[in-house]
């Protein structure tokens, strides 16, 4: 569908968005913690999907992924350029139940990720998870963990090789 959507065509676009905005939703609506806004930037997913649909590669990942990249980035870039709300980082923490963007990743991908995940120092894993799945800035994580921002930024370049290195 990605690779027809590229030619414009628009029967293939409504059959994508069929398929996959409710899973992207739920990417946007977790992060953003805001109906109204997460509608917005899944309206906003999708007209990026429809104009860089020719950008996608084909690299082993499957569509779903670039999909939802797309969205989860789309949606970490309107949490950042928002006034953080204190609150906000509460009721993350509070609930410990599974989001809607869990359900959107397969449960082999998940569990593999996993695997990965667990490999990692517990403070590494969860650093990785707020800043790649909730969206925490740098800064926030530095200040949560009680180290330098440099410090920071090498916990997660160096995790992040690690999972990929784990992953391949």
């Amino acid at each position: 569908m990605i690779a027809r959507v590229a030619l414009a065509d628009r029967s293939a676009f409504n059959s994508l968005y069929s398929a996959t905005s409710a899973k992207l939703f739920g990417v946007t609506l977790r992060i953003l913690n805001d109906r109204a806004e997460a509608e917005e930037a899944l309206q906003e997913a999708f007209v990026r999907i429809w104009n860089k649909a020719g950008s996608y590669n084909v690299n082993g990942l499957s569509p779903m992924t670039w999909l939802i990249t797309v969205a989860r980035n789309i949606a970490i870039d309107r949490k950042r350029k928002r006034k953080p709300d204190s609150s906000e980082l509460s009721d993350t923490w509070a609930d410990p139940s599974p989001g809607p963007e869990d359900a959107a990743i397969t449960a082999d991908d998940r569990s593999r990720l996993n695997v990965c995940l667990d490999k990692l120092p517990a403070d590494h894993a969860m650093a990785v998870k707020r800043a790649y799945v909730e969206g925490a800035t740098y800064a926030e994580l530095a200040e949560t963990y009680g180290v330098p921002l440099n410090t920071m930024r090498t916990w997660l370049r160096r995790s992040l090789i690690a999972l990929r290195e784990c992953l391949s």
